[in-house]
């Protein structure tokens, strides 16, 4: 990270000194008495313009124009920005003007945070502003906002759109690129309308351990720690999902949690190491009726946030109107690839595998060279909602096996665009059968694959206390934002994702 000072930023130090030496704190620490925001002033003016005799709005100096006597400025605050009408004998009525002479004018920079005090206009040029009565720094910022310049052309310059540096310093993205805002005040709205369709239905949410010491759940790769005290190891979860069951077996009828999970695998458009999963159990289920509620589901969300039941993604139109299409995933491979998986054993399928050009390794099991064949050869063409059911066994440790055929499961992944967004079973809550599926997975980890999961005994011994018929589902919701605003890029939805480290210069 360089740490020499820029010209910018050595006289905004300077300004920070003059401010100080004239009796200004920069930094004052008082309660500002903000009354109104600026997006309501402008909709609201033109109809009741007596409401606005005495306002206090408060925010960042975008723009400042020096006219003499008078000036203008425009301030941005968490709605949007206004004009303000600055007049030197206006904010000093009396003989000192130094608030506007050295502080407006010479010391008052692009960035820096203010509060204005006055009556709302609308100028000659019919624009809606702010008569300033009383102006007041609130913040001195050190460092200068990335300046969008227009050419002549139309042209824009200096714009701060290089991807690493928007991820880096989020905190500028947000004020200077219109519209990132909006991506997350849109992800919230995703998350509170799915948690309103859970609390109608009486669901609760709850909350489960981020350290746990088995990574059970899921078949991947986890970060690894050390507890001190206890001298053990640790594991960041990969899944939250063997704590919710024990929860269904404690007698509630349906949890959710929206939960932070870990893999320390790759990272590309969309994944990242640390990402938010939802994660919902409801007894007396099964993943018949899960189908069915999240097509519901998804179409209250789209239409609640977005609109409308179709949005655009990728230069494409898709429709989360229900219903979705059902395709079991066997079938979608033998449609694709023209080759029939179900009686195959590994050996087959991977030779399967290498004439489609579908890259395996040895540690690899059956279910993972299948999933990499669905991966590479079908995902694709299913752009519409579409849920691909009834896995193989081998590719399903915790899920029930399919009541009309035990080589398959009661499973499905919804699928949007060509990426999973969802995933679901009717639940394994058989012990003893779950028992033997871990067991195969330790097969696995003897074979080096160091996704497959671990034998989690107390998870085991609640299932023996018995669980209820469950129907359970994890949705990606990083992926589900990125659908629903239109980003094809995972590091677009969350504030912060992971990046390297800066480098010293």
């Amino acid at each position: 990270m360089n740490t020499k000072l820029s010209e910018q930023e050595i006289l905004r130090r300077e300004s920070l000194e003059a401010l100080r030496k004239e009796g200004i704190n920069p930094y004052p620490a008082e309660e500002v008495p903000v009354n109104v925001l600026s997006e309501t002033i402008k909709q609201e003016f033109p109809i009741k313009p007596e409401k606005y005799t005495s306002v206090c709005v408060a925010g960042r100096v975008m723009t400042k124009r020096i006219m003499g006597k008078a000036s203008f400025l425009s301030i941005k605050d968490s709605s949007g920005r206004i004009q303000a009408y600055i007049n030197r004998d206006v904010v000093c009525p009396g003989e000192d003007k130094t608030l506007y002479n050295v502080v407006f004018k010479k010391q008052l920079d692009i960035g820096d945070f203010v509060s204005l005090k006055g009556h709302v206009f609308t100028t000659k040029t019919e624009e809606i502003s702010i008569h300033v009565s009383e102006l007041k720094l609130l913040s001195k910022a050190l460092k200068p906002l990335p300046v969008v310049k227009t050419d002549s052309q139309g042209e824009k310059h200096d714009e701060f759109n290089d991807p690493e540096l928007r991820y880096r310093q989020r905190y500028v993205d947000l004020i200077v690129n219109e519209g990132v805002k909006e991506v997350f005040v849109k992800r919230t709205q995703v998350f509170n309308t799915m948690r309103e369709v859970f609390n109608e239905k009486g669901y609760l949410e709850v909350e489960t351990p981020i350290l746990q010491s088995i990574p059970g759940g899921a078949a991947a790769r986890p970060f690894m720690t050390h507890h001190n005290t206890l001298d053990m190891p640790l594991y960041l979860r990969i899944s939250n999902e063997l704590y919710l069951k024990r929860l269904i077996v404690g007698g509630f009828d349906g949890v959710y949690e929206f939960a932070k999970d870990f893999r320390n695998e790759g990272m590309d458009r969309t994944h990242n190491p640390e990402f938010t999963i939802l994660e919902i159990y409801v007894a007396y289920k099964d993943y018949k009726w899960m189908m069915e509620f999240t097509e519901s589901m998804f179409e209250k969300i789209a239409r609640k946030t977005t609109g409308s039941a179709e949005v655009s993604f990728d230069g494409k139109k898709i429709n989360l109107a229900a219903p979705y299409q059902r395709v079991p995933i066997l079938e979608a491979i033998k449609t694709h690839t023209g080759f029939d998986l179900i009686d195959k054993n590994e050996a087959e399928i991977k030779k399967i595998a290498e004439s489609l050009d579908v890259e395996t390794s040895p540690d690899m099991g059956k279910g993972k060279v299948i999933d990499a064949i669905f991966g590479d050869k079908c995902e694709k063409y299913y752009v519409q909602p579409t849920f691909i059911t009834d896995y193989p066994i081998e590719m399903s440790p915790l899920c029930k096996k399919h009541r009309d055929d035990e080589r398959l499961t009661e499973r499905f992944e919804l699928f949007i665009n060509g990426t999973e967004i969802a995933n679901a079973y009717s639940e394994l809550n058989d012990p003893i059968d779950q028992k033997e599926r871990f067991e195969d997975q330790l097969g696995l980890q003897e074979k080096g694959d160091d996704e497959a999961m671990f034998i989690d005994k107390d998870f085991l011994r609640s299932l023996e206390y018995g669980m209820p018929p469950t129907s359970g589902m994890g949705i990606g919701m990083d992926r589900l934002v990125m659908l629903l605003t239109g980003k094809t890029s995972i590091q677009e939805v969350i504030f912060f994702p992971q990046m390297r480290p800066e480098k010293n210069e």
